[in-house]
């Protein structure tokens, strides 16, 4: 089980990393009346989405897998989808939400499999990342 629970990790590593890149996008082209607003909480979130992929590559090792480490393999494998509009700030927000749940329904299936695994380390570190986008 632990070999699926690694797929599962590194497609998540992907999504991450994805939706990591778009919030820099974002936060480096945002503009308009709430710029300084979404400006900060952009990099409030990727900074936050920084420690996800990293505390996910360290859960992949301790389970003996490789994290993915290419920006082809992440590209390839991830569910979410890059942004290549300079969007306005709303759309913005909106796409990020719509990332945000797409994140969150994959980080239950992860959690799903890692309970039924009966392996709580990534249980936990899976339940802890679902909550912190709960709160954004």
């Amino acid at each position: 089980m632990s070999k699926q629970l690694v797929e599962k990790l590194n497609l998540l590593i992907a999504d991450f990393t994805v939706f990591y890149q778009k919030l820099r996008h974002y936060h480096w082209n945002v503009k308009g009346e709430q710029f300084f607003m979404l400006h900060e909480k952009f990099e409030e979130v990727y900074t936050e989405v920084g420690d996800v992929i990293d505390g996910l590559a360290e859960r992949i090792v301790g389970l003996e897998g490789t994290p993915l480490h290419t920006l082809g393999h992440m590209l390839e494998a991830t569910s979410l989808k890059e942004d290549e509009e300079l969007p306005a700030p709303f759309k913005m927000v909106e796409r990020t939400v719509a990332d945000i749940d797409s994140l969150n329904k994959n980080l239950l299936e992860a959690i799903e499999m890692g309970e039924d695994a009966g392996d709580r380390t990534p249980v936990n570190l899976l339940d802890e990342i679902h909550d912190g986008l709960e709160a954004h």
